[in-house]
């Protein structure tokens, strides 16, 4: 990372922010907020900062919360090698139902009876099935472009997109808790990596249904959740800093 990068993380005093250090290039940990898009965050921090050049390190949907980098200034440079980090997620899936979208962000369009997995066997799966580089079918609910349409554009007309299989690493998956249909895992994975799909994929394995419940991105690289601002917050220091 450029030493001339200034990290703002949450609680820092803002007002000694210099003019010269926004240019130059911020990185701002942001705590995403439930049904923001990772756009509306980055047009959020835009309006409060003395910079207009923003941009984000990695999409959350707007389903998921947690950790999201906004670079100002030149620190935007840095933007695909902060892509490129190990990512950490906090995810609930449900096992029993599914949606389009493979989160709560549609309603439930298949639901079973859920009967109990035994934990081993969901352990078994997960190691076997998920673990290191592993091949994934994005979900039709993406941002990912077709002949010059995102996915989720065409899935929302009723089409389905012709997305392709593809190569993503999955360094570690653990489980936390599983209570009832409610499985927990902590998930460390690389670029590119759908947890929706591990969630969707994980089901068939264990020869059911299921989708995410709730996701939280906990950490990025070095970049924790923990320094993460609420963006209401952030704007409110920023104010007390002179910037409105």
């Amino acid at each position: 990372m450029d030493p001339g990068v200034y990290v703002l993380n949450r609680g820092m005093d803002l007002t000694s922010v210099t003019e010269a250090q926004w240019q130059n290039g911020c990185i701002i940990p942001v705590n995403k907020p439930l049904d923001w898009t990772s756009f509306d965050v980055v047009k959020y921090i835009k309006k409060v900062i003395p910079v207009k050049k923003v941009g984000h390190a990695g999409t959350l949907d707007p389903k998921a919360t947690g950790l999201l980098l906004c670079c100002t200034g030149k620190a935007t440079k840095q933007i695909s090698q902060l892509q490129e980090s190990i990512k950490e997620y906090s995810a609930v899936i449900r096992l029993g139902a599914t949606s389009p979208s493979l989160d709560i962000g549609t309603e439930d369009t298949h639901v079973e009876k859920y009967s109990p997995i035994p934990l081993e066997t969901i352990k078994t799966s997960l190691l076997r099935d998920f673990n290191g580089n592993i091949e994934q079918l994005p979900p039709a609910y993406s941002a990912l472009k077709i002949n010059g349409k995102r996915a989720y554009e065409l899935a929302r007309k009723g089409l389905e997109p012709d997305l392709k299989p593809r190569t993503v690493f999955v360094e570690s998956i653990e489980v936390l808790q599983l209570e009832g249909a409610l499985l927990t895992l902590l998930i460390r994975c690389g670029k590119g990596t759908y947890i929706r799909s591990i969630a969707r994929d994980l089901g068939r394995k264990l020869g059911t249904v299921a989708r995410l419940e709730s996701l939280i991105r906990v950490q990025s690289g070095a970049y924790h959740v923990n320094n993460g601002w609420d963006p209401l917050e952030f704007r409110n220091q920023m104010r007390l800093s002179g910037y409105d």
